[in-house]
């Protein structure tokens, strides 16, 4: 019996860690921020807007972590798949079980949100299997998943994309792109051996910093451009002046040590950018909905997100020795 729960526990835990839970709020709030600024009210069609990105943000990580498999077993043995916590069968059916459930959300409220839902399936597929081992690519792919979260989100609230959603979404694809860029800069090892052409493999970290910094300060001037452009009900300048400023401070670690620039560095860039990202969709939430619904969700957003990248991120991304004698035979 005791064995028993101990494989359930080591079950569990490989789900969890698998669904990354401090990322899971941020496709959520980028969806009831499409929402919202596509004119949504109070009701289904928010819960949608925040529930079918969510899902398909699971959908991704299984699925991505299923086709890097044999990556993280070269750099990242100790995660779900290459540990045997979870099996590649299992990360299948689940990553297509948590896609279907979008798409059945998004038909119930809006049928056309259900082609978002597609085209996302298929980027996060293209993303996992083509592109993320080719570079800058799969970095804009990365991106365009959240753009298409933003896009989704206002289908569900909504029959219609307004500008904003639309100049939005692009603000979002080149966000995602440089954190995404940010994030290979902590596995340039186990992509090098695992023949992954990240930007920082084929042109050396220094260039990923540049690029990654060029995209996100592209997205952020059009952010602080939009203050006077886009619905205002208070909040929208101030949240993005924050979330400005949490970048500012990510960036400037990682051009502190652009020319060696350890893993845990760039990770821990990329944990403030998880932060960052969540008061960013919070500012467009403050700018269409107003200052005390973006604080409703965004503080209890950031408090889970924080608390659960402290206790799980860094055995996710590094193996420590405890993980190391666990995965051995």
């Amino acid at each position: 019996m005791a064995a028993s729960m101990s494989a359930v526990r080591r079950g569990i835990r490989a789900h969890v860690e698998t669904w990354r839970p401090y990322t899971t709020c941020y496709p959520a709030m980028v969806g009831i921020a499409g929402a919202v600024t596509a004119g949504a009210g109070w009701g289904v069609p928010l819960v949608a807007a925040a529930v079918v990105p969510a899902l398909g943000w699971l959908s991704g990580h299984y699925l991505g972590d299923y086709f890097d498999r044999e990556l993280d077993a070269i750099g990242k043995p100790q995660r779900p798949i290459p540990s045997g916590r979870l099996s590649p069968r299992a990360a299948l059916a689940c990553g297509v079980g948590c896609a279907a459930a979008a798409a059945v959300f998004a038909l119930l409220v809006n049928w056309r949100a259900v082609l978002l839902v597609v085209v996302a399936t298929a980027g996060i597929v293209a993303y996992s299997r083509f592109c993320k081992a080719r570079g800058l690519s799969g970095n804009l792919v990365r991106g365009a998943l959240t753009a298409l979260a933003l896009a989704a989100g206002a289908l569900l609230g909504a029959d219609r994309l307004p500008w904003p959603v639309l100049v939005f979404a692009l603000v979002f694809l080149a966000h995602d792109a440089a954190s995404n860029l940010v994030g290979t800069m902590r596995d340039v090892d186990g992509d090098r051996a695992g023949g992954y052409r990240s930007v920082p493999v084929r042109s050396g970290v220094p260039v990923a910093v540049r690029l990654s910094f060029a995209l996100y300060a592209s997205g952020l001037l059009v952010v602080l451009a939009l203050a006077e452009a886009v619905p205002q009900r208070g909040g929208y300048s101030a949240l993005a002046t924050v979330a400005a400023c949490a970048g500012t401070a990510a960036f400037s670690l990682l051009l502190e040590h652009i020319r060696e620039l350890p893993p845990r560095k760039a990770l821990r860039a990329h944990e403030i950018l998880v932060a960052e990202r969540l008061v960013l969709a919070g500012a467009l939430i403050a700018g269409a909905a107003g200052l005390w619904l973006a604080l409703a969700v965004l503080v209890p957003a950031l408090v889970f997100s924080l608390g659960a990248q402290a206790v799980l991120r860094s055995g996710h991304e590094f193996p420590t020795a405890e993980r190391r004698e666990a995965t051995l035979p």
